[in-house]
């Protein structure tokens, strides 16, 4: 099973309500975007780049590539982004961040119909001086390929051949938007299902995230928002099967010293699409607890997971074959040291441990 580091609708708000087929009325915050009654009205690139959680070069790109720009402007000063300027800017944002391309995306944020009487102004607050300027962390991911490779200090996150999914996804995370992370991940697994979801999104960007992390010892944040809405989304999943068709359990737990817990809940998640419920020890669970549990449930299978390499001894688990009635027992990750004793299997990947699961319950 592949094993990621356990890391750890891009809805940021402008009071705007965009008419739009695709989306209904869409409220936003309002602390960001009043000004004192001095102020000029409209938004500086600047404003706007801090408001969207993107690059100021990013939004200069996208306003010479796809006339996406701002519209006001006075005599003597640099134009300023209007409420409508904004409103599409977010619709595209949320586009890129779900995976469309720039330049899709861009003419769909163009095409959108925006009601102006229904927009609050917009007027910039003035920073001090020693004001922290605006974040870039995601800018060259989220919004301009094109640099990527002039940006470094490990602002990319590396997914090779990633699907469009994969980067709106890894984009998301580095603009620390949990929400769009949840959405683009809910998005796919009702269209593609958990497994594919997990091995073909979930694992190379959380991949990618810890190695952004391990080679610029930056991005902690961004490897916990990610880890979080992965696991919110598989409980979520999960907890959704209110009537399994299993009579017997199916235990899941992680090794003794085994921190990581996401693997186990993509077994949870891929279970319960099969409509097979299961009994969440979540992760350390010592080996004399685990046995303790597994003698007062009476399980059909087990599941234990270790990720850390040489973390666990597969030889542990040997007295879990001897009770009666005997579970399946199957060990999964990369952790795992020795011989699998007799009445232990060893799983490597979701698809497999899924289909013997369900097959030591006669599914």
């Amino acid at each position: 099973m592949k094993s990621p580091a356990d890391a750890r609708p891009a809805n940021a708000s402008h009071n705007v309500r965009v008419v739009s087929e695709s989306s209904g009325p869409e409220q936003v915050a309002e602390g960001d975007l009043g000004g004192d009654r001095g102020s000029a009205p409209g938004l500086t690139v600047a404003a706007v780049a801090r408001r969207l959680g993107v690059a100021p070069a990013t939004l200069r790109t996208w306003d010479r590539r796809y006339g996406l720009g701002p519209s006001e402007h006075r005599a003597g000063s640099h134009r300023r982004y209007s409420a409508v300027d904004l409103a599409r800017l977010e619709h595209m944002r949320r586009l890129v961040l779900a995976g469309l391309p720039p330049g899709d995306a861009a003419r769909e944020a163009l095409a959108l119909n925006v009601d102006p009487s229904s927009l609050a102004p917009v007027t910039d607050i003035a920073m001090s001086p020693s004001a922290t300027p605006p974040l870039t962390t995601a800018a060259p991911v989220v919004d301009d390929p094109s640099s990527a490779s002039r940006s470094g200090g490990g602002q990319v996150v590396p997914i090779p051949g990633g699907t469009p999914a994969s980067r709106g996804l890894a984009r998301a995370a580095l603009a620390l938007d949990g929400m769009a992370c949840q959405q683009i991940i809910r998005e796919t697994m009702d269209r593609r299902g958990v497994v594919w979801t997990w091995d073909h999104l979930l694992v190379p960007v959380l991949t990618g995230v810890g190695q952004r992390w391990e080679t610029s010892g930056r991005g902690i944040d961004v490897e916990h928002v990610l880890s979080d809405s992965v696991h919110a989304v598989l409980a979520e999943r999960t907890r959704e099967l209110k009537d399994p068709q299993n009579a017997r359990l199916v235990l899941l737990a992680g090794a003794d010293e085994e921190t990581h817990f996401l693997p186990l809940w993509a077994v949870a998640a891929a279970l319960a699409e099969r409509r097979i419920g299961c009994r969440m020890l979540g992760a350390r669970v010592p080996q004399e607890t685990l046995l303790q549990a597994v003698r007062r449930t009476g399980p059909a299978a087990v599941f234990v997971w270790a990720q850390i390499p040489g973390s666990a001894r597969v030889q542990v688990l040997a007295d879990l074959a001897t009770l009666r009635p005997a579970p399946t027992v199957l060990a999964g990750g990369p952790g795992w040291t020795g011989s699998p004793p007799p009445g232990i299997g060893v799983t490597t990947d979701l698809t497999e441990t899924v289909t013997r699961l369900a097959r030591a319950l006669g599914m």
